[in-house]
């Protein structure tokens, strides 16, 4: 192969600009298109056996490389293959989908022998974390992008599938290294497990070798490291908190996690308070900013690490306040891209961004809680609230299909007199569990409000304190959520008590 047509593992780790990726124009070819992905699944199943090396070669080792997408443009799709259907990803797929960051603006074409590897492919393009991305998949492997970048400037990453053995490989990439452009990455997918082959792939200037079967949060992991500076911090994470009706505490429960997270797990937090008319926030914590996110969404293009230090109110060591202006002296329409790219300047300055949303489901709104890492679901056990809820929990797993389900809170449990939906049957009509229930207290709460002050500054010893503390080890991947069980005791308890009831 023509060692300088690919580009070398090590080269590039800056992003591209978008001068740097020309739009390159979708492929044209005879094959089957690429069928459209259900909005569930994760492509094939990450834990099937990888495929034997060949005799007398050695394995290669277990690698979780992956990557994530944005929506390509594709042709009419074709009735999906039987048993192509894809499935729930797996664990392993979930985790390295977590590892992934955000892929910056780039242009990422694939070209596949399989239609379920192109499945997989079509699936970690409508990825989030691909959402600056422009991803093309097509048939066809490597005689298609031969002749294809013959007469077209290549992208910056060209994914490739080939069911080839070891020398029949090597041969379709020295065509392929022929028309490839200076710069231009490329990994390619293979079904042979050989690690002598992986060793000469990166020789002559491969990125990545990944070998069937593999799964969409591998792929993502995989795109993610050609493009992040290893050396560079990691990207903060956004958690955002969504009530399913108004007044149900929802902007209570993202105060309180997030100062939790500054004081007990001593990590620097910023809470954005996107309810720009009505917010409270700053209420909360006692505090009057002049300036605060209005500011930001208003000019966007200004935003950077200066200006986000002179915006930000600083509560306490680790947490700051990124405050509602809370008047009603202008409209406030933020765009989707002012979200996005406030969002981003705070991913890159902080471990963990708390973004307390109002209860609206406007395009900007649907875009942060969609682009987020984490999501909090906070409900109060009614019909109204449970009907929200489900709505919400449904269209957010059915868009995030590579991400963890939203986590679900029940608040103001056992207020006197009231009828209430019990957390087990409100998790049986949700099909998910409620990982966290905060009792009714309107002393304590009304207390901690009036005050400007936080439940655990009021009474560290109250319920609802222990379970702000829960939610923020579970929220920093400290600790696992945990979920009501009976007591293994149970059931021998209660058929001794049938027992004892009957004279028995």
């Amino acid at each position: 192969m023509n060692e300088p047509a690919l580009a070398p593992p090590e080269a590039g780790f800056d992003a591209p600009t978008e001068q740097q990726s020309p739009e390159v124009p979708e492929l044209s070819i005879p094959s089957e298109p690429v069928p459209h992905m259900p909005e569930q699944g994760s492509g094939a199943e990450a834990g099937l056996p990888i495929p034997p090396p060949q005799d007398g070669a050695e394995a290669i080792p277990v690698q979780t490389p992956g990557a994530s997408g944005a929506a390509a443009a594709v042709p009419e799709p074709a009735p999906v293959t039987a048993g192509l259907a894809p499935s729930s990803p797996t664990d392993a797929e979930m985790a390295a989908g977590a590892r992934a960051r955000p892929i910056p603006r780039i242009n990422i074409q694939a070209f596949c022998e399989d239609q379920g590897t192109a499945l997989i492919l079509q699936e970690a393009s409508q990825d989030r974390r691909l959402a600056k991305a422009h991803v093309t998949v097509q048939m066809g492997g490597i005689d298609a992008a031969a002749g294809f970048y013959r007469n077209a400037s290549t992208p910056n990453l060209i994914v490739i599938e080939s069911m080839n053995r070891r020398d029949e490989l090597l041969t379709d990439l020295a065509r392929l290294a022929e028309v490839c452009d200076s710069g231009t990455k490329v990994v390619v997918i293979g079904h042979v497990n050989d690690v002598l082959l992986y060793r000469e792939l990166l020789q002559r200037g491969v990125s990545e070798y990944l070998v069937m079967p593999l799964g969409v949060g591998q792929v993502m992991e995989c795109i993610s490291m050609l493009y992040t500076d290893p050396s560079a911090e990691p990207l903060g994470q956004v958690i955002a908190f969504v009530g399913a009706k108004g007044g149900v505490g929802s902007s209570t429960v993202c105060h309180n996690a997030a100062w939790a997270v500054s004081e007990i797990v001593q990590s620097d937090v910023v809470i954005a308070d996107f309810d720009l008319p009505f917010g409270t926030a700053g209420l909360d914590f006692n505090q009057d900013p002049v300036q605060g996110l209005a500011d930001a969404l208003s000019t966007p293009e200004r935003m950077d690490e200066v200006l986000l230090d002179r915006l930000l109110s600083r509560c306490s060591d680790h947490l700051s306040l990124f405050a509602a202006p809370g008047t009603l002296d202008h409209s406030y329409d933020p765009t989707v891209q002012a979200c996005d790219t406030v969002v981003d300047v705070l991913r890159k300055n902080v471990p963990f961004v708390a973004a307390d949303l109002p209860h609206q489901w406007t395009s900007w709104a649907r875009q942060v809680a969609m682009q987020a890492d984490k999501i909090v679901i906070t409900a109060t056990p009614d019909l109204a609230n449970l009907r929200n809820a489900k709505n919400i929990m449904e269209k957010l797993v059915a868009a995030r299909p590579n991400d963890s389900a939203p986590y679900l809170l029940l608040n103001q449990v056992g207020v006197a007199k009231r009828p209430e939906i019990s957390a087990k049957d409100f998790s049986d009509a949700l099909e998910c569990e409620v990982q966290f229930v905060v009792e009714f207290d309107p002393a304590l709460f009304g207390t901690a409000s009036n005050n400007g002050q936080m439940i655990e500054e009021v009474s560290a010893k109250a319920k609802a304190a222990e379970q702000f503390r829960e939610l923020a080890m579970v929220l920093t991947d400290r600790v696992e959520a945990k979920v009501e069980r009976g007591s293994l005791l149970a059931p021998i308890l209660e058929r001794f008590s049938r027992k004892k009831k009957t004279g028995n």
